[in-house]
């Protein structure tokens, strides 16, 4: 059904100014001209297909022109599986306006509709446009649903009518995190209900229900009031900066009011609150589509560094792409743009991406990288680390929506996923997951060292979620970081407590590790769960560690937790021997330090 729906949604491109670029067959453009029941047809076959294709290979962007779809009477409601991007093609989100809803609903994984959950609804997205809800209230799947776990952002959203973030008509609903940026939200108060933790960055609220156990807000308006560990009557746990230290958003691609394609970047910002566009159009520059080498999974790495090293930007259509060479970003200020969660898998045990000439103003959104079958020494490096070398903070690099899987879909392995060595980056909503289910997946099998490692000064992260890493899940090396909200899971197998020791005489790796020659350092909302599953007793002697000469009250709100009855072990101390211990005798209980040192 998918083919023969193509030609109507995608027109052949032509190689001029103002004509649809050629993004290939899964990029599906509508426009509100088309009929409703098409793009209906079109949407539900794809979803049908992905919502349950967690480790398939296909991958759709599904964008709307500018204009209204649907209407209060005959509404367009649809849902996003797996590795699919839903996308307004306007300036603003309010030039794109959907009188209906769009929504992720739990997976019912059992039997007749039984562990109805929505903790593995991963990789999708949501962005740049308007949802009026058309059926108000809280009846059973009325409203904008939005049940998702990690890896699926929703970013400049205005959403007019209820929401929720849990799935409360199919069981209990569980879910472990996500990540809403630049977005509005009136008319309702945004039902957190089941998340165990979210992070909420510069967007405007209605209200807010309740936390479980780390919900996190920077820079919005209208969010809960600090309350953290969480009491009467303040409710909680909550953990609220009112403004966000330094942000730049994400790329985007739009039609401007001539029909041409472009894609958008916005400009830095600092001390921020509220969304870039509430009081006229995002700041920022605009790229003509022209500017960009459009690859598809044909391409090789050697084709796409080439477009690069010519001063082009690049977009990456839809598909899973086997690099045989690494792409190397050698030009400052490039956009690296993904449509439909494109998937970089390395071959032979090459870096899949690097940035080698600078990291200056470079951006990259949108992309998943795999591990391949061969041990990968690091899967995205940012900056070279030269001696010496410092970016200019009024024009940070970014790195948006990127994500990193380590087994899962196929054996695969990576000793680091992400390397940071460049000055001022912002990190925007990071996933980095060595898996815990799937194919490839074991303690000799898919092997990772690390998630995250940071070496360069004044690097800001919001929204890093990084789970199951075999050693540091983060390491932290560069001076005046920032990170705001961190989620882990300390890897669940380990096999005995002696294949897994930071050091003689201390119990497993810390889950974030700030080195012992860093000044400073600021984290908030930071938590760190255990669920050891091997069936022997396995132990993290602290889940943070840091310099005891930070200054006081570098970091906030920290939390562990020991996840289940049925594992065994869990963490003894929340940071450098300080705080209680998560075990068996306190399942399911956050253990808090509210200020360290």
């Amino acid at each position: 059904m998918l083919s023969a729906l193509v030609g109507a949604c995608v027109a052949m491109p032509l190689a001029t100014p103002g004509a649809q670029p050629d993004f290939g067959t899964n990029v599906y453009i509508f426009s509100p001209s088309m009929p409703q029941s098409a793009i209906q047809a079109t949407v539900d076959s794809i979803a049908t297909q992905q919502v349950s294709n967690q480790f398939g290979t296909q991958r759709y962007a599904l964008l709307f022109e500018p204009g209204t779809y649907g209407s209060s009477t005959n509404p367009l409601n649809f849902q996003i599986g797996y590795y699919t991007e839903v996308a307004g093609l306007g300036q603003s989100p309010n030039d794109v306006v959907i009188n209906g809803s769009i929504y992720v609903h739990n997976q019912c994984l059992g039997l007749n509709n039984t562990n109805c959950i929505a903790l593995v609804n991963f990789w999708r997205s949501l962005s740049n446009l308007t949802i009026n809800v058309t059926t108000p209230g809280f009846g059973c799947h009325n409203g904008e649903f939005w049940a998702v776990s990690q890896a699926a952002p929703m970013r400049r959203v205005h959403v007019n009518g209820f929401t929720t973030l849990m799935d409360y008509c199919t069981g209990p609903s569980y879910a472990s995190g996500g990540f809403i940026a630049d977005s509005e939200f009136d008319g309702s108060t945004i039902i957190n209900g089941s998340q165990q933790q979210w992070i909420v960055r510069n967007s405007k609220l209605d209200g807010w229900t309740n936390g479980v156990w780390n919900q996190v807000f920077s820079g919005v308006v209208g969010a809960p009031a600090q309350c953290f560990p969480g009491h009467k009557p303040c409710g909680g746990p909550y953990t609220t900066l009112p403004t966000s230290p330094v942000t730049r958003e994400a790329p985007y691609l739009y039609i401007d009011s001539n029909g041409n394609y472009n894609v958008f970047v916005p400009s830095v910002q600092l001390n921020s609150s509220g969304t870039t566009w509430a009081n006229g159009p995002t700041p920022g520059t605009s790229i003509p589509i022209q500017n960009f080498f459009i690859a598809s999974p044909a391409n090789s790495g050697a084709d796409i560094t080439a477009a690069l090293a010519s001063g082009k930007n690049l977009i990456l259509t839809p598909g899973v792409y086997l690099l045989d060479q690494t792409i190397e970003v050698t030009h400052p200020d490039t956009v690296v743009l993904g449509l439909g969660f494109p998937t970089l898998v390395p071959q032979n045990g090459i870096v899949a991406m690097r940035s080698v000439a600078g990291s200056q103003g470079v951006m990259i959104s949108g992309i998943l990288f795999d591990a391949g079958p061969t041990t990968s020494p690091t899967l995205l490096q940012i900056g070279t680390g030269q001696a010496g070398k410092k970016n200019d903070a009024s024009d940070p690099a970014v790195l948006s929506d990127v994500f990193f899987r380590i087994g899962g879909a196929a054996a695969g392995s990576a000793t680091n996923s992400l390397v940071v060595n460049a000055s001022d980056v912002i990190l925007d909503d990071i996933w980095a997951w060595r898996a815990d289910h799937g194919n490839g997946v074991g303690w000799t099998s898919n092997t990772a060292d690390t998630g995250v490692i940071v070496n360069g000064d004044n690097v800001t992260a919001y929204g890093l979620f990084v789970e199951h890493y075999q050693k540091y899940e983060v390491l932290w090396n560069g001076n005046g970081g920032t990170t705001v909200f961190f989620q882990n899971e300390m890897p669940y197998d380990p096999p005995s407590q002696a294949a897994w020791m930071e050091a003689p005489g201390v119990n497993g790796w810390a889950a974030f590790k700030v080195a012992d020659n860093v000044s400073s350092f600021s984290g908030y909302g930071m938590g760190s769960y255990s669920f050891f599953n091997q069936g022997v007793n396995i132990f993290a002697a602290n889940a943070f560690e840091v310099p005891a000469t930070l200054p006081p009250g570098s970091l906030r709100d920290l939390l562990t937790i020991f996840l289940s009855t049925a594992g065994s072990g869990g963490i003894l101390n929340v940071v450098d021997n300080t705080g209680g211990s998560s075990t068996i005798a306190n399942p399911d209980k956050p253990v808090t330090v509210v200020s360290f040192p």
